[in-house]
C-alpha cells in the first residue's frame, strides 16, 4: 500500500514534438562516446589508449581517489579518438563499435556481503549513475548511506517513461540489492497512474506537476537530508540495470531514448545504447538543421549539443530539438499581443487558450542578465520547504553558515531547473548551484 503526495508548487511545460509510441532500432551506430563530466565529484584517469580493444563492460576510466570505482565501455570496440580540452582535461573517450561484440567477466553474487556488492558495482559502471544527497555528486563508496531513493518516473517536457513491464522482474532485483546497501530504508517513489509495488521498498504516490519526478523534491516531501547525512538516489532506469547485472551476470548498456521537440520531423522511441552518436541518432529527423538546437536531455537540463560530433548524455534516455530563434523577425516583437506567445507571468493573452495546450518553444532567452529581483517568482515553482532567492544569493557570496541554514544540502542543480525557466532576470541559477556545491564539498566535505 503506498502513501500519496501532492506536489502543489511546479509547472508541466507543455512542448510540441512528444513521442506517440512510435519505436525505431537503432542499428546504424558505429560510434559511441563516455564523457567524463557526467560523473560529478570526483577526478578519473584514463585506463585505456587510442587503439585498444576493449570488451563490454571494460574499465575506461578510474577515480584517482584509489575507491575502486570505473566508468566502462557501452560496447566492444576500437578507442578510436580520446578527446582533450584546456590543460588536457578529458572530455571524452570514443569508441568504434566492433562487428562481434565480447563482454568482460565481472563477477557478481547477489547473496555476497555489501562490500562485494559495492565493489561488482564499482567495477561494473554503474556505481557512477547513481547520485549522493548533499552535493549531487557520485556516492562515496566507503560512506553508509541513511537511506536510498528512486524515482520510477521523469516529470519533465517531453520526457519518456523509464521503465515498462517487461522491466518489472529486474526492478524487483535491483531493489532487493540496493535494500543491502543501507541500514537505513529504499524509498520508492511513482506516478499516481503506475503500477509499481514493492514488498522491499517504501512506497510513495506522487500527485503534481513538474518536479514531482526529480528524485531531490521526491526526498524533500519524505524524509528530507540534514547536515551530516547522507543518502543516494537514483531512477527506476539503473534499477533495472542493477537488477540484470545480479540475475544475468552481464552489464546492461541499452537504452530507449525519446527523440522529441518541435523540430523534429517524426518524434518516436529509439532502441540503442548508452553514449550513442547523435548525429546517427538524428540522421533525416531534424527539419531545420542550419537552425536547430539539438539538447541531450530534456530542455530544462539537458547538454547543448553538436550532432556532428557529440553522444547522447547521461542520463541516457532523451533528445531534444528546438529552433535557435536567431533569424526570428516577429511583427511588433515583445509589444506583440499573439496568444503562440508564451508567459507564465500572464504578460501575453496566451493564458486564455491554456498553457496546457503544446508551445512551439525555441531557444531565445528574450531578455537581458539583470540583478536577482525578489519577487518570489522562484517559490511558484520551487516544491521545497526553502527559500530560493535567498539560499541563491548565499550562494553568490559563498556565506557557507547561511547556505547551510537555508537548505543547501537538500538541493540539486535539476531542482533550480524551473526558477531558471522562469526567472525574470535570466541568471544561469543550475550554474550557480553547482559551483556553489563543489565550493562547499571542497571546503567542508
Amino acid at each position: 500500500m503506498s502513501e500519496t503526495i501532492k506536489i502543489k508548487k511546479g509547472l508541466d511545460i507543455h512542448l510540441k514534438g512528444e513521442v506517440e509510441g512510435k519505436v525505431a532500432s537503432d542499428t546504424a551506430t558505429r560510434l559511441f562516446g563516455i564523457v567524463p563530466d557526467d560523473f560529478p565529484g570526483w577526478k578519473w584517469r584514463l585506463t585505456v589508449r587510442e587503439g585498444d580493444h576493449v570488451a563490454k563492460g571494460a574499465p575506461l576510466l578510474e577515480d584517482k581517489s584509489g575507491k575502486g570505482m570505473k566508468i566502462t565501455a557501452p560496447v566492444a570496440g576500437t578507442v578510436s579518438e580520446v578527446r582533450r580540452g584546456e590543460r588536457r582535461k578529458i572530455e571524452a573517450v570514443v569508441i568504434e563499435k566492433a562487428a562481434d561484440e565480447d563482454c568482460a567477466q565481472l563477477s557478481v553474487n547477489a547473496s555476497g556481503s555489501r562490500q562485494e556488492l559495492v565493489k561488482a558495482l564499482c567495477e561494473s559502471g554503474l556505481w557512477a549513475l547513481m547520485r549522493q544527497r548533499p552535493y549531487d555528486t557520485v556516492p562515496d563508496p566507503e560512506v553508509m548511506p541513511r537511506d536510498i531513493f528512486v524515482t520510477s518516473f521523469d516529470s519533465a517536457p517531453l520526457a519518456p517513461e523509464l521503465i515498462s513491464a517487461s522491466d518489472t522482474e529486474a526492478h524487483k532485483a535491483g531493489l532487493a540489492i540496493l535494500a543491502k546497501l543501507t541500514e537505513g530504508k529504499v524509498y520508492l517513489g511513482i506516478r499516481d497512474d503506475a503500477n509499481l509495488n514493492s514488498d522491499i521498498a517504501r512506497v510513495y504516490e506522487f500527485h503534481g506537476p513538474h518536479p514531482a519526478g526529480n528524485v531531490g523534491v521526491q526526498i524533500a516531501n519524505i524524509k528530507p537530508v540534514n547536515k551530516g547525512e547522507t543518502v543516494w538516489a537514483l531512477d527506476s532506469r539503473t534499477v533495472v540495470r542493477i537488477g540484470r547485472l545480479f540475475t544475468t551476470g552481464e552489464l546492461d548498456t541499452s537504452a530507449e531514448v525519446a527523440i522529441t521537440g518541435p523540430e523534429v520531423k517524426e518524434p518516436k522511441m529509439v532502441k540503442t545504447t548508452v553514449g550513442a552518436s547523435l548525429g546517427t541518432l538524428l540522421k533525416g529527423e531534424l527539419a531545420n538543421p542550419s537552425d536547430d538546437r539539438v539538447i541531450s536531455g530534456n530542455v530544462l537540463t539537458g547538454w547543448k549539443s553538436d550532432p556532428a560530433r557529440d553522444f547522447l548524455r547521461w542520463p541516457y534516455r532523451q533528445v531534444t530539438v528546438i529552433r535557435e530563434g536567431a533569424h526570428a523577425d516577429e511583427f511588433m516583437g515583445w509589444a506583440s499581443v499573439s496568444p503562440k506567445k508564451y508567459s507564465v507571468k500572464r504578460s501575453f493573452p496566451a493564458f486564455l487558450r491554456g498553457l496546457s495546450k503544446p508551445f512551439d518553444f525555441d531557444a531565445r532567452i528574450k531578455g537581458g542578465h539583470r540583478a536577482m529581483i525578489l519577487s518570489g517568482e522562484y517559490d511558484k515553482v520551487f516544491p521545497f520547504d526553502i527559500y530560493p532567492e535567498f539560499l541563491l544569493k548565499a550562494i553568490m557570496a559563498f556565506d557557507i553558515d547561511k547556505m547551510e541554514q537555508l537548505g543547501i544540502y537538500e538541493v540539486a542543480p535539476e531542482d533550480f531547473a524551473l526558477p531558471e525557466f522562469v526567472d525574470t532576470s535570466k541568471i544561469e541559477l543550475q550554474k550557480v548551484v553547482r559551483e556553489g556545491l563543489e565550493k562547499l564539498r571542497n571546503e567542508v566535505g
